[in-house]
């Protein structure tokens, strides 16, 4: 993490001061089933906000590791699959303007269970229907960023056909 001050100058002239937070980047899978029907998400707790709420697969690349090779390495340590085809979705900032902390979305399909998880402290991740996705965001039990972002391009580029419309 780096706290910085920025001396800032907007196309009007207007100057100021601006403090600047760089977080390390993150890198998060939507795992979906060899039907594409179900997604792999965890149910945990986030102390910060004090939320419940379902989250997937994902972590903070470590020094040096290409986002993609972090996301199939979360997904692995955190449920225990390994996944069979990995595709990056989109790459997006959750709070752009006060933070820098790039966030790497992926799309695996299919997936495969070679172990236990060897992440524990993660929640306990399950496969829930897809076509429940948008209704566990209405109730507010999926509220992380990077999983909305995740899920609702999956969802936007499955078509109304794919969700019974």
């Amino acid at each position: 993490m780096v706290l910085s001050l920025a001396d800032i100058e907007l196309p009007s002239g207007e100057r100021f001061e601006h403090h600047t937070l760089t977080l390390p980047p993150a890198a998060m899978t939507v795992v979906l089933d060899d039907a594409g029907e179900n997604v792999l998400m965890s149910w945990r707790h986030r102390f910060v906000p004090d939320v419940w709420n379902y989250e997937l697969p994902g972590g903070l690349l470590d020094e040096g590791e290409e986002p993609i090779d972090t996301a199939a390495r979360e997904v692995l340590e955190e449920t225990g699959y390994r996944v069979r085809k990995i595709e990056h979705l989109v790459t997006f900032e959750p709070m752009i303007g006060m933070v820098r902390n790039a966030h790497y979305v992926y799309l695996a399909r299919g997936a495969e269970r070679v172990g236990e998880a060897t992440e524990l402290n993660e929640g306990k991740f399950q496969w829930l229907p897809l076509a429940d996705v948008p209704g566990l965001i209405a109730e507010g039990k999926i509220v992380n960023s990077g999983s909305l972002v995740g899920l609702l391009h999956v969802l936007a580029l499955s078509g109304p056909k794919s969700r019974g419309k």
